[in-house]
């Protein structure tokens, strides 16, 4: 009897992230400390912040704000009820012994964000967006002996921003989280800087065959601080998943550790429930009941999004997607290239210098495009040198990089280093002469069909005009020359 091989099962991630994103406010949530970043320990607290007994906290009314910001740019429903709660557990660096977070009544809900996949848009849900203060940070001794507590951190306010289960892959939870990110830093409502802690992702990630509709078992995977390793992260858990469930085993629901340095999770404890935290209402703060007038002067006040400035660059600008979604994708970056284009440089040729030796050297040196010597005048002002046939394109490349290094303007530049471009047709006509007469084997060889070693001279004549010469012309010439030798 014929037996049929058993055909593998293909299985299917199911993903959602919970980001945290520090609000960029002065003072915490609750308190009037201040939130800046790096102060020495325990330098930034109060009586409020690190829960001594009496004291009342007092909602910040700018986080309020920003969180309503943040929802109403993510197609959130802004709760006309909403309120917080205590989240108790304890931990050395939680000193009141619960967090105040919200929880059967965040300030948004029902939102969504879409993102574009290997030329593919979807849309990802977003079930809620809530507000809560921060713990401290627990600094542990090398030696193992003992662990410190700095509290400067706790109480600074923070947004947990809740996806639907719609990611499928690493890669479409990179690209989520990329996108979110640059709405966040649009709104000027979260740095956004994953190194120091105040943009933080936790990935729930279950595994199930394709096509089955129940979720498999979840594992939260905590302290994920970058967009490669969110990726990773997922990539590496899904497979431990495929592997424990294709061979008989069952998926233990639980919190794991991603560790960056081995590049594997691991776990860090069972997974607890919302029971588990005793949640119940913040007795000391009042519920807060938007009125509509207040929500819409925040919704009338929002700037342009990064979807909105893609779809403009494209349609009114006529530069390629690609390119609009890079520019688009920091705002500095995006009000640069827009304010080159408003002094008079053509859209593609600002995009493909931004893409090119514009971010190369902002690269190398670490530098944001605000902190860019060129301004986008001075870029205007280069192209429409090359555009005039003052300068080549060649050339530009040398200017644009002392422009770069010194600040200099490119007019400037290019007179205190000779660099005007020669569109002397006599002039141009004698150093192709020279350069023929010295490569007789070269231009039959180009005769008899080798057609390639056009470049050959082209680069001779522009070695020894040190490339001043207009390209075009010198083209025109050559080929004339080149068909009239006998």
């Amino acid at each position: 009897m014929d037996r049929k091989e058993a055909v593998p099962v293909r299985y299917e991630a199911v993903i959602g992230l919970e980001v945290h994103a520090q609000m960029l406010t002065d003072t915490k949530i609750f308190c009037g400390c201040s939130t800046t970043f790096g102060s020495d320990p325990n330098t930034q607290t109060c009586p409020v912040c690190i829960g001594m007994p009496g004291v009342l906290p007092v909602l910040n009314s700018r986080a309020l704000e920003f969180a309503v910001r943040t929802g109403l740019a993510t197609n959130c429903s802004i709760s006309s009820y909403s309120r917080f709660a205590r989240k108790n557990y304890f931990y050395p660096d939680l000193p009141k012994g619960y967090q105040i977070s919200q929880f059967e009544h965040p300030i948004c809900e029902h939102g969504f964000i879409d993102i574009d996949v290997d030329g593919q848009s979807k849309r990802i849900g977003i079930t809620r967006i809530h507000m809560e203060e921060d713990a401290g940070k627990n600094i542990h001794d090398g030696a193992g002996s003992y662990s410190l507590v700095d509290l400067n951190r706790t109480g600074v306010p923070l947004m947990e921003i809740v996806s639907e289960p719609d990611l499928r892959g690493p890669k479409e939870a990179s690209e989520y989280m990329k996108k979110l990110r640059a709405i966040l830093r649009y709104l000027g409502v979260c740095d956004g800087n994953m190194e120091q802690g105040s943009l933080r992702c936790d990935a729930n990630v279950s595994v199930r065959p394709a096509g089955q509709k129940e979720f498999g078992t979840r594992a939260e995977i905590k302290n994920i601080n970058s967009f490669r390793f969110v990726e990773k992260a997922i990539e590496y858990e899904i497979k431990r998943q495929i592997r424990i469930v294709s061979g008989g085993g069952k998926v233990i629901q639980e919190t794991r550790l991603w560790d960056s340095g081995t590049g594997i999770t691991e776990s860090m404890r069972s997974k607890e429930e919302a029971h588990d935290y005793r949640y119940f209402p913040e007795p000391d703060l009042v519920p807060i009941i938007p009125e509509d007038s207040w929500i819409e002067g925040i919704r009338s006040s929002l700037p342009e999004l990064p979807d909105q400035k893609i779809s403009r660059f494209v349609s009114e600008m006529g530069l390629p997607k690609y390119d609009a979604s890079l520019i688009a994708e920091e705002r500095q970056l995006a009000d640069w290239f827009e304010e080159a284009v408003r002094a008079g440089g053509q859209p593609k040729s600002v995009s493909n210098w931004i893409m090119g030796d514009l971010m190369r050297f902002l690269n190398e040196d670490n530098r944001s495009v605000s902190e860019c010597p060129v301004k986008p005048g001075q870029l205007a002002d280069m192209l429409k040198l090359v555009d005039m046939g003052t300068i080549s394109g060649k050339i530009a490349k040398t200017v644009f990089e002392e422009m770069y290094r010194t600040g200099k303007a490119p007019d400037t530049i290019v007179k205190e280093k000779g660099l005007v471009q020669i569109s002397d047709s006599s002039e141009i006509e004698k150093a192709i002469d020279d350069i023929l007469s010295k490569s007789p084997n070269e231009v039959e060889r180009f005769r008899g069909g080798d057609e390639k070693l056009l470049g050959f001279f082209v680069g001779q004549v522009m070695k020894t005009m040190k490339g001043k010469a207009n390209p075009q012309l010198l083209n025109d010439i050559l080929k004339k020359k080149l068909a009239a030798v006998d």
